[in-house]
């Protein structure tokens, strides 16, 4: 089971970005697929999840200007995120605990793989 995040970059405050998360060695249609992120000098947060089936959960910070999303015959997640704020610049990570749902999804330490992150600097 492998995951590569890539799409980061530098943008400024209200513009928007595409992350993706490619997956390896397992099935979309199987397993659901979490986004998280890091900020500097904060703990990691899940911020996003979609199940095998395409539920989507979303912490409440970011609902209402992050989506995500899937195509399965592409094996890739994304997470498209609008409106950036500064205080959006993380790390942001994908991650799998090869369970079909997103009940786990805030907690960090239910995931078993993880994509290696891409960072978001968002200047103000």
């Amino acid at each position: 089971v492998q995951l590569q995040a890539s799409g980061g970059g530098l943008v400024q405050a209200g513009g928007s970005l595409r992350l993706s998360c490619a997956a390896s060695g397992f099935n979309l249609e199987d397993f659901a697929v979490g986004w998280l992120r890091q900020a500097p000098g904060k703990e990691r947060e899940g911020i996003a999840c979609i199940s095998a089936s395409g539920s989507t959960m979303y912490a409440d910070s970011v609902k209402d200007r992050f989506t995500i999303f899937k195509v399965n015959h592409k094996k890739t997640v994304y997470l498209q995120i609008d409106s950036l704020p500064p205080e959006d610049t993380a790390v942001y990570y994908c991650a799998t605990d090869l369970s079909p749902n997103c009940l786990s999804a805030w907690y960090d330490g239910s995931y078993d793989y993880w994509g290696q992150g891409t960072l978001v600097t968002v200047s103000s």
